[in-house]
């Protein structure tokens, strides 16, 4: 007999875990995560998953509890005899440190790598690493979705006459020439200098941007300070408009005071995580059908290759 499915979630993000559920067929699995007085916590498992395809819906943003309550779902599926336990995280937490840019740091993504294969997941689905050689840290098989197969048909619905695509940073660039060679377009570089982290120093347009309609592209929003001081700069070098289309709306400190107030017509993020408050030119795409697609494909062994747009162009 084929073994069941049985997807359950986190306190990360329950929202989006629904959604893909849904999409998927599924309802959410009976989890419980009790919580004692001195601020431990203890996943329970309310059905019998021996056996089955467990996923567990977590994304691995701050606070670190959201990480913890995810080593202990998948020790306890263990622990249950589950049959085959997949990480679903949609934000994978700690991605930004996946080097010695400095000495005497750690290299916490490929740490977090290790925690999760030692607690016994045996495979990871995410959405756009911050650094897709993320995906060498794993011994286990990783499985990296795109967002652009979801922002790619929101940005064709735009119909914007002269589109251009820039990228808020030189480290983004791979990512963003990907999706302007699907649109056969011209890419610019907004080139930035820091002070320290989340403090930029200086920033320089690379290209011409004049009576463009401009289309950031970026993995990851936090402090929004990068972005809207290169929506402004590219808005002086005599762009037509500006729009941002960021995956992982991580959004701290002053950002939403910063995208409100900056010259960005629309910024557009997926659900990987929920927003902390409403801002009127905040607008979120679902990844759910994508997660749920995913899923599907990996438990009955078909290939992910038709979830990525570029495969079409590429003719894979």
């Amino acid at each position: 007999m084929q073994p069941s499915v049985k997807i359950f979630t986190g306190n990360s993000n329950p929202g989006l875990a629904e959604k893909i559920a849904k999409r998927y067929g599924n309802g959410l699995g009976k989890l419980q995560i009790q919580r004692f007085s001195d601020g431990e916590f203890q996943p329970v498992y309310m059905e019998s998953i021996r056996g089955d395809y467990v996923f567990l819906i977590q994304s691995t943003n701050a606070p670190a509890d959201n990480l913890m309550e995810l080593l202990l779902m998948i020790d306890a599926a263990k622990r249950a005899s589950a049959g085959y336990i997949t990480a679903v995280i949609p934000y994978f937490g700690f991605a930004r440190q996946d080097r010695k840019d400095k000495p005497r740091v750690a290299i916490a993504s490929k740490l977090v790598a290790n925690l999760l294969t030692s607690a016994g997941a045996n495979r990871v689905i995410t959405m756009d690493l911050h650094a897709p050689q993320i995906q060498g840290f794993f011994d286990i098989p990783v499985d990296h979705l795109d967002s652009s197969a979801i922002f790619i048909p929101y940005i064709e619905n735009l119909k914007l006459e002269n589109l251009t695509f820039a990228s808020p940073d030189v480290g983004s660039t791979n990512r963003v020439r990907e999706v302007a060679s699907y649109f056969n377009a011209e890419m610019v570089i907004c080139d930035k200098h820091r002070k320290r982290a989340n403090e930029i120093a200086s920033m320089v347009v690379i290209g011409d941007v004049t009576d463009k309609d401009i289309v950031l592209i970026d993995d990851i929003i936090d402090t929004a300070g990068t972005l809207t001081k290169a929506a402004n700069l590219l808005m002086e070098k005599g762009a037509r408009s500006v729009r941002a289309f960021c995956t992982h709306p991580v959004l701290s400190g002053k950002a939403y005071e910063n995208i409100e107030h900056s010259v960005l017509k629309e910024l557009v993020v997926c659900d990987t995580m929920p927003l902390k408050q409403e801002c009127s030119k905040i607008k979120v795409i679902s990844v759910a059908e994508l997660f749920a697609v995913a899923i599907r494909n990996m438990y009955e062994n078909k290939s992910i290759t038709s979830l990525f747009v570029h495969s079409h162009r590429r003719g894979l």
